[in-house]
């Protein structure tokens, strides 16, 4: 397995890493300790959880990913062949609901949250240290999770954009031994410029990730954030990279397959608009065309973008994780590349 520079913070993340956020609702214990396995075997060693995991976030699973992590990680004495990232939530607000019950609902991105959400990963996880502290929201209203256009903040409840208290506050986890490096999540170009900017100016630590959508209906990460994400060196880590599965073609012509995540959870509808199920077929077809699994050119062509340091797995089967992982071997040629762009500049970004 194919590792990658993580920023500049000399730590190297396998190109390929496991996302957990189905352990605990669409997988029982013993089926995420199987997807661990496997991941590890194949020399996985980057492992994505979050304080709300399971998604979709419910009060009555909250935590339970990172809960079976560290079970896993006790039995199988094997924390120092892993590179460990979890999630600190953003704030709760109107627009989004997910997250009222933690913290009583008061989830600003604030010294005190921030240690708190911490420690309690820290202790579910049994570890000292994480390697990777990731901000999972802004602390302000921005357009992601499906939403194209921007909006001007009602109010200062719903934008906090001054996130200097939060970069610093990571900085001093860092120092203390909390964490190894911390990096944000769901971030727009501003956002990361913000950050970086603040870094320089106060003499803090530089964020060496962003955890954003990136697939071939979703490409949006292309237009401002790969350019900084190249140049300053702070690598994507890509999840949904099969958008929902859409990408595999298991959807089309009506089918909803048992358990599969679009048919049990209606919350995901932006990935099966008329221009998403176009271009999914277009997509299926191309890789059908070249003889290769629609699903695994889906992954090759994320993989080999140069911003990206790691392409996040999720799966709900060893043997669907199997096929995933074996995409690590597959170079795209020139014409499906060229296949690829026809599509796209036909049907550019359907599922933001």
């Amino acid at each position: 397995m194919k590792q990658n520079a993580l920023g500049k913070s000399g730590i190297n993340v396998s190109c390929l890493g496991l996302g957990t956020m189905t352990f605990g609702e669409q997988n029982t214990e013993e089926e995420a300790f199987a997807q661990m396995d496997c991941a590890l075997a194949a020399g996985v060693n980057l492992f994505d959880t979050a304080e709300m995991y399971p998604v979709p976030p419910q009060e009555k699973t909250f935590t339970i990913s990172e809960q079976f992590i560290g079970k896993w990680i006790k039995l199988r004495n094997c924390r120092d062949r892993l590179i460990l990232s979890t999630k600190v939530v953003g704030p709760t607000v109107k627009s989004r609901a997910m997250g009222s019950y933690i913290r009583d609902g008061k989830n600003h991105l604030t010294g005190v949250n921030i240690k708190t959400a911490l420690e309690g990963s820290l202790r579910r996880l049994g570890t000292d240290t994480v390697d990777l502290y990731q901000i999972h929201w802004p602390d302000r209203k921005v357009n992601i999770f499906g939403q194209r256009e921007f909006t001007s903040p009602e109010d200062a409840e719903t934008d906090n954009a001054e996130i200097s208290e939060t970069l610093e506050t990571l900085d001093k986890l860092r120092k203390a031994g909390k964490i190894r490096v911390f990096g944000i999540s769901n971030e727009t170009p501003w956002g990361v410029m913000r950050y970086l900017s603040l870094a320089g100016k106060n003499g803090w630590d530089r964020v060496v990730s962003i955890q954003n959508p990136f697939n071939l209906l979703n490409r949006s990460f292309e237009s401002g954030l790969a350019e900084i994400s190249f140049r300053e060196s702070v690598g994507l880590l890509a999840y949904s990279p099969l958008a929902f599965g859409m990408l595999t073609g298991k959807y089309l012509d009506g089918h909803k397959p048992v358990r599969a995540r679009l048919t049990l959870y209606s919350r995901f509808q932006r990935y099966q608009t008329k221009n998403a199920l176009k271009a999914t077929r277009d997509y299926v077809r191309l890789a059908q065309e070249h003889d290769l699994d629609p699903a695994q050119m889906a992954l090759a062509f994320v993989r080999t973008r140069p911003f990206v340091a790691s392409v996040l797995l999720g799966a709900t089967s060893v043997k669907q994780l199997e096929s995933n992982l074996a995409s690590v071997e597959l170079e795209l040629s020139v014409e499906v590349l060229a296949g690829i762009e026809e599509i796209h500049n036909r049907i550019p970004n359907p599922c933001p």
